[in-house]
């Protein structure tokens, strides 16, 4: 029985259901709920030529053959999945990764697996080690068990600082890696994560999100699942193949540590998420070449911004990238708003930074020139909104911009 065997087996099997039930019923933080809650006091409704980059979404949507898939399984649609298309997916994928299909669980995206890895592994003896800044979804998740949460700065290259990360907590539950990093889109090393896996506390599991992987160069660690490592990787569909609002994820580990994440529930899959999926992962170009558009527009930005004299925060490989504004985040959200343009929130680590996730070509143009029009005017111009106690805390992060 290993470490982390023994931390549950301490509960006895029925409380241990009682309390992962309720735990479950905790509403799950994703990319969506925390746009929405930066949205919350604006106008209901959006102008129609708002330009949105504000919830790193892919504005290219599904494929062609993922359209396609849909519109052909649509018809069948009331019935249960008796087409196997879970297992078909399944299989598939852990072919073109070098799995087993027992390593592979699928949800309706990587939100659900994300907190329930957290649920799972966390207590109010073993906490949660993150980033600051990075993905706020896990400290959500710890809040609800009263897990500690440790942040850790990032590095002066805007890295993991993996060693402070591992000198954060003598017992952690789980230690948190989104790579390439959300919200700044910087990456941190293959070795360095294999350092965090080699030398982490017994009975402690990695949790490596890679939402954004297919955006960088940077090498993923599934194969260190197929080594049958303590770490549990996620992968979602709603980055590269553009599938945010159908609902397609998955965690990937060894089927002990999958089965942990059994008791918080996990609901079939609609039938066209999965065939989605596989139509996506069946196209060898789609990921290449949606990397490549959505990298050109990221570049020009950012090489603007570098021109005119702004200051991007590090070497953004992603879907969305940071700026040091110099002044209050929420005034320069608040003014891009009156121009229509509508971009991410703010980590209260950093006051003056603002996330803008990479739209369209002409998503990225508007944004220059109304960024360009908010910075030319006086800092107190605009008035931040008033926040909203109701919708902060979770781990002393707030959800506004």
């Amino acid at each position: 029985m290993t470490d982390i065997d023994e931390r549950q087996s301490l509960m006895g099997r029925r409380s241990f259901l009682w309390a992962a039930a309720l735990a479950a019923a905790a509403p799950i933080v994703s990319e969506a709920t925390l746009a929405r809650a930066a949205r919350a006091s604006m106008l209901r409704d959006l102008p129609p030529d708002a330009v949105l980059i504000n919830a790193n979404e892919n504005p290219l949507g599904p494929s062609k053959a993922a359209c396609d898939a849909i519109a052909s399984i649509a018809p069948m649609g009331g019935r249960y999945d008796r087409f196997d298309e879970n297992d078909k997916f399944v299989e598939k994928y852990a072919e073109l990764h070098g799995l087993k299909p027992e390593n592979i669980a699928v949800y309706a995206g990587s939100s659900e697996p994300l907190h329930y890895t957290v649920l799972a592994f966390t207590s109010p003896a073993h906490g949660l080690v993150i980033a600051d800044p990075s993905y706020e979804s896990p400290m959500a998740a710890a809040a609800v068990v009263g897990a500690p949460i440790h942040k850790v700065a990032l590095t002066g290259e805007y890295a993991h600082d993996v060693k402070a990360m591992l000198a954060a907590d003598p017992a952690p539950g789980v230690i948190y890696i989104c790579n390439p990093n959300n919200p700044t889109g910087t990456v941190t090393p293959r070795e360095e994560i294999l350092y965090a896996l080699a030398n982490k506390p017994a009975g402690s599991i990695l949790l490596v999100d890679e939402a954004y992987i297919h955006l960088s160069d940077e090498q993923s660690v599934v194969d260190q699942v197929a080594a049958g490592k303590d770490l549990i990787v996620l992968r979602t569909f709603s980055k590269v193949y553009g599938m945010a609002g159908i609902r397609c994820g998955m965690a990937i580990g060894r089927p002990d540590l999958l089965a942990k994440l059994q008791p918080y529930l996990q609901n079939s899959m609609p039938v066209t998420a999965l065939v989605a999926a596989h139509a996506s992962i069946n196209d060898p170009d789609l990921v290449p070449t949606r990397k490549g558009i959505i990298g050109n527009n990221r570049i020009e930005t950012i090489s603007w911004l570098k021109d005119s004299g702004y200051k991007p925060v590090g070497l953004s490989h992603s879907n969305c990238f940071m700026i040091d504004t110099g002044r209050d985040a929420h005034g320069v959200i608040a003014g891009l708003r009156e121009e229509k343009v509508y971009i991410g929130r703010v980590w209260p680590v950093w006051p003056k930074a603002v996330r803008v996730s990479v739209g369209t070509a002409d998503d990225m143009a508007k944004f220059r020139v109304a960024f360009k029009s908010v910075m030319d005017k006086p800092a107190m111009a605009f008035a931040p909104r008033p926040s909203r106690p109701e919708l902060a805390g979770m781990g002393g992060t707030t959800f506004l911009s």
